[in-house]
């Protein structure tokens, strides 16, 4: 049920999945899913942890004995990247806040996830406070790129189709700049932002562990 629910959101979008519609897909009656799970809501959560739960298994992301945690973010970050390029339609629920832990900032949307990419920091020098910071920037981070890059684009087309009633010679410095602001690749921007969070939460890490009374 989980993996049509998912093929589902893909194919159609988060909008148009309800328990009728699942169940149609299924040859099923919308009602006879409660058997289950119990609401909608349940639903998109066994959604999510299926694909992180996914995401955990994956042996270019699975957190190794020998991996520093400079490593451990970057593959973290590359491998929720390509979760999210694999499923647009749903990365924006996982980018939103856990039901049972709202006071939690996403994206990780999955209690196992954070409870482990704590650990994994709190294990390699972190301190407390480092590690609560290093997710909230790693968050952060990544709902700003992801969001963008899975944003859903008019086609070429339709979008030069719309733009052609707007006169653009009222933007002379966006139109001057235009051919550098469409970036068709987001790749190199997404690994040169990682960089640099990377090295800034370093220098958290160290100044955070020279304060007194910093846990």
């Amino acid at each position: 049920m989980l993996e049509a629910a998912i093929d589902h959101v893909d194919r159609f979008g988060l909008a148009e999945l309800s328990m009728r519609k699942l169940g149609a897909s299924l040859e099923v009656e919308g009602m006879a899913l409660y058997r289950y799970v119990r609401s909608r809501d349940e639903l998109l959560d066994a959604m999510v942890d299926r694909l992180l739960d996914q995401l955990y298994a994956d042996p270019d992301v699975l957190l190794r004995p020998e991996d520093d945690w400079q490593d451990f973010l970057r593959r973290v970050a590359t491998g929720i990247r390509r979760m999210a390029l694999q499923h647009p339609q749903i990365f924006p629920l996982v980018a939103t806040r856990h039901r049972a832990a709202p006071w939690i900032r996403p994206p990780l949307r999955s209690l196992r996830w954070i409870e482990g990419f704590l650990a994994a920091l709190l294990a390699r020098g972190f301190s407390e406070d480092a590690a609560v910071y290093a997710y909230r920037a790693f968050g952060s981070f990544l709902v700003g790129h992801l969001l963008l890059e899975v944003s859903t684009e008019a086609p070429a087309a339709e979008a030069a189709a719309e733009g052609t009633s707007l006169d653009l010679g009222a933007f002379p410095t966006l139109t001057r700049l235009a051919g550098r602001l469409a970036v068709e690749d987001l790749s190199e921007e997404f690994e040169h932002s990682l960089g640099n969070l990377l090295e800034r939460l370093d220098e958290a890490r160290t100044r955070m562990a020279d304060q007194p009374g910093r846990r």
